[in-house]
């Protein structure tokens, strides 16, 4: 599908008082060179405080600058989300897998923030994050008040978490814990990715075995994330040795694997083929401070009374 385009706004400091509208923006979005924002710019598609800009104008501080990106097709994506709780202060949705939650990599309007706000409004905001390629439940704030409330209690660690995963292998312990630090490691694309890192940040999860599964040579398990690091469950579970079935980025050792010769760049975080459910979660209510917990029924894959 072709989106709406997004309108860019920057306000210029004193560190860029000086530079022309071109090289401030070869610099802050560097994702394009200078010349592709000169054409942009020579398009009409920059504005400096409401009017035309030219490439070259040197910019002075509080200068206000807007960049209309036109229309682009974004990648596919599953449509539309469930809804497990409302009311006035917080929302729980169902992500499918594939539905990115965030805006990035091309996504804009097929993500999960732009269909929560478009249903229930501009205040929504997700409290915490899912990988593009996990399903299950995500907690949404829906107004300031419940936002701070609820950041304090994720740093306090008073939310729970638990996901459904399917991980390769049958020989890991009945339950374990990993608590090995995650940070970013250099990678090629992006330049880097987050993995186990000896000096990254603390991270927990504790890991319970639902079902053995010798055929597929697989294990169902619950894991509990008191901390949630990016990619958090998938690099833990590679880090024990029993990477996620169809993980394309993370091997066993928590690292990302290695594009071998002539295969490109390699696998991306957002890159699907894994199976892992955000399941059930609990919090601290912001307003009424009873704890509300919301079940996410998983796929058929992922179902522990199976």
């Amino acid at each position: 599908m072709k989106n709406s385009g997004y309108r860019y706004s920057d306000l210029v400091s004193a560190s860029d008082e000086g530079v022309s509208v071109a090289d401030f923006y070869a610099r802050r979005y560097v994702h394009s060179p200078e010349e592709a924002w000169r054409g942009r710019i020579l398009a009409g598609q920059v504005l400096r405080n409401g009017r035309t800009a030219a490439p070259d104008d040197l910019l002075i501080r509080g200068d206000r600058l807007t960049y209309q990106r036109l229309p682009w097709e974004e990648p596919g994506a599953p449509a539309g989300f469930t809804t497990l709780f409302e009311d006035d202060d917080v929302l729980v949705v169902g992500k499918p897998s594939g539905l990115p939650v965030l805006p990035g990599g091309g996504f804009l309007e097929n993500t999960l923030l732009y269909m929560v706000r478009e249903r229930y409004g501009a205040g929504c905001s997700p409290l915490h994050r899912l990988g593009r390629g996990t399903s299950g439940a995500i907690l949404f704030t829906r107004n300031a008040p419940a936002g701070r409330l609820l950041a304090a209690a994720m740093r306090e660690r008073r939310i729970r978490k638990v996901y459904l995963a399917l991980a390769s292998g049958t020989s890991m312990a009945d339950s374990f814990t990993v608590d090995v630090p995650i940070g970013p490691v250099p990678y090629a694309l992006p330049a880097t990715v987050h993995a186990y890192h000896p000096g990254g940040r603390p991270s927990i999860s504790h890991v319970r075995v639902v079902r053995r599964c010798p055929g597929l040579d697989a294990t169902l398990v619950e894991v509990t994330i008191p901390t949630g690091r990016s990619q958090q469950i998938r690099i833990h579970l590679a880090y024990a040795g029993f990477p996620l079935v169809g993980d394309p980025l993370y091997a066993a050792g928590g690292l990302p694997r290695l594009a071998a010769a002539g295969d490109g760049p390699g696998a991306r975080p957002g890159d699907v083929g894994y199976l892992l459910h955000s399941w059930k979660i609990r919090f601290p209510h912001p307003m009424r401070g009873e704890d509300v917990e919301v079940v996410c029924p998983p796929p058929p894959a992922l179902d522990p009374g199976l």
